[in-house]
């Protein structure tokens, strides 16, 4: 992440690619030690570009493929501690049951009811925190603090306080925009942005995919950076994010698009370049 500063980001909302996930991403890695050290590299453009005390969280799941299950969670969490973040919390998303039907690999229990062949679906993906240090409380203006208070009502009705969230999961065909697009539906980064930062502060997803994380960000009045190796989804993200289009103020956003190419990948930049009022943009 060239383009940033170090100490830049506030705040780092992201889901990395599943790795070689058979239904969204099959043959990406050439191996699951090549999947660690991307994750590797990221951790520590994390740790560069946050600031002290700031918040990297990660959507993640363990991945089952052809049989045999990757710790992905453990792993992640134990590269991130290797890179000096401080292991805050793990939180579990959980998605509705009606969801998923009973595959064939729970089934086999029902072909074979004896010990041994159990093999459960999965409802669940883990929202791991990261923290870059420790966080000055009293640093944040008096002003900042209360443009940016939390509503409580909002945050006992959804009860944000557990460490389990029961949030609806984004089904692809049925959103023109998320089609054939691993995304993570707008509660989850509404939530971590609400809970980790400031209003006016930049919110940084190193792994744009369609830009829930900036739209939510945007919404909210944070500032936002996204990175992205899939230039097809361009088209999308600007759709998503309203850019080129009029608000309610008569006003377009004002964005800058940096497309660069290296050795081995095309990458996107995208970011917001002003302050947003009233959290619209």
């Amino acid at each position: 992440m060239t383009e940033l500063s170090d100490h830049t980001v506030n705040l780092a909302v992201t889901s990395p690619p599943y790795f070689n996930a058979p239904f969204d991403y099959p043959g990406l890695f050439e191996n699951y030690d090549q999947f660690l050290k991307m994750i590797r590299n990221v951790s520590k453009e994390l740790k560069r570009v946050l600031g002290e005390g700031r918040i990297a969280a990660l959507v993640v799941d363990d991945t089952l493929i052809e049989g045999k299950k990757y710790p992905v969670v453990a792993d992640i969490t134990k590269i991130f501690i290797e890179e000096q973040f401080e292991y805050r919390e793990r939180l579990v998303w959980v998605k509705p049951e009606g969801y998923i039907r009973i595959s064939r690999r729970s089934g086999v229990l029902l072909q074979h009811p004896y010990p041994m062949y159990y093999y459960p679906d999965n409802i669940q993906e883990s929202i791991l925190i990261f923290q870059n240090g420790d966080f000055d409380y009293n640093k944040a203006p008096t002003q900042t603090k209360e443009s940016s208070k939390i509503d409580l009502s909002e945050y006992q009705r959804k009860k944000w306080y557990l460490s389990v969230w029961n949030i609806t999961n984004v089904l692809p065909i049925k959103n023109r925009l998320e089609k054939g697009i691993a995304a993570f539906p707008d509660e989850i980064p509404y939530r971590l942005i609400k809970l980790f930062s400031f209003k006016e502060e930049t919110v940084l997803d190193p792994f744009m995919g369609s830009g829930t994380t900036l739209k939510t960000a945007i919404s909210l009045g944070r500032k936002v950076v996204g990175y992205e190796i899939d230039l097809e989804l361009i088209d999308v993200i600007k759709e998503k994010l309203g850019i080129n289009q009029m608000n309610l103020a008569g006003e377009k956003p004002e964005f800058e698009i940096i497309v660069r190419q290296d050795a081995r990948h095309m990458r996107t930049k995208l970011q917001s370049k002003v302050a947003l009022r009233n959290g619209r943009s």
